[in-house]
């Protein structure tokens, strides 16, 4: 499998923290059957700030420390880029990194309690420019939640969205997986990845929430998830299926 949401590169954020940390991770990894992790640290979130090359040089070391141990883990460089409305440019001006640095897919990540007006404008400027952006854990968003249309318009502009993994298995609450249920139900969804902080509560723990999906939806979508997963460490397009629109809001969630 492979994990496309990870804080496992230790010193950067609010994930792994030194490099025994790093490890753990990493061993716990091997254990769910993960064999590729896509290090996507926090930038410009008003706490963390991780330039490409810091990221970059971090991934390299961790990668010699994995293979010291005989991990047997590949580690891709990522970001997960909280949305300010000028990425475009900081993308020309090589300051954001793109998944494996391949200049296409950029994991976004919105505000919990909304969802900036700029967004629609924002999705459209990405791809306008090459870009494919995906929406980081928007199962988890107060607002989308009261209106899941919300995230169905940034798919139908073109966006992609990831899931969290212990949403979808139900470590996060019924709330989260009843929002991540109906969201898979309507094409809104693209990946689940784990967003792993630690070895805890927010674990590197992918295969659960794969069997939750293969049980309530089938094989097919675990297969296509995990599909789309390899083209964005390639770069690759993913042919997704149409989104469909909520006819209902989901009242009563929040």
């Amino acid at each position: 499998m492979i994990d496309i949401h990870s804080h496992i590169l230790y010193g950067l954020d609010d994930g792994a923290q030194t490099k025994e940390d790093t490890l753990a991770m990493a061993r716990q990894a091997v254990e769910d059957g993960i064999t590729v992790i896509v290090a996507t640290p926090h930038h410009n979130d008003g706490q963390h700030d991780n330039s490409p090359a810091r990221i970059i040089e971090r991934c390299n070391q961790v990668q010699a420390l994995l293979d010291e141990h005989q991990i047997p883990i590949r580690v891709l460089p990522g970001m997960e880029m909280r949305v300010k409305g000028d990425e475009v440019v900081a993308l020309e001006m090589k300051q954001l990194l793109t998944y494996n640095d391949l200049q296409r897919h950029i994991l976004l990540e919105l505000p919990h309690d909304h969802v900036p007006r700029y967004v629609d404008q924002l999705i459209f400027d990405l791809q306008l420019a090459g870009y494919v952006p995906i929406i980081a854990h928007p199962e988890r968003n107060r607002e989308i939640g009261r209106d899941l249309n919300i995230l169905y318009r940034m798919v139908k502009r073109g966006a992609l969205a990831q899931l969290t993994a212990a949403s979808v298995s139900g470590k996060f609450g019924k709330k989260y997986q009843g929002i991540s249920f109906s969201m898979i139900k309507h094409h809104m969804v693209h990946f689940v990845a784990t967003d792993a902080h630690n070895t805890g509560k927010r674990g590197v723990q992918l295969s659960e929430a794969y069997q939750v999906i293969d049980r309530k939806f089938g094989p097919e979508y675990s297969l296509m998830y995990q599909e789309f997963a390899l083209k964005v460490t390639k770069g690759l397009d993913c042919p997704v299926p149409p989104v469909e629109k909520i006819r209902k809001k989901l009242f009563g969630i929040f």
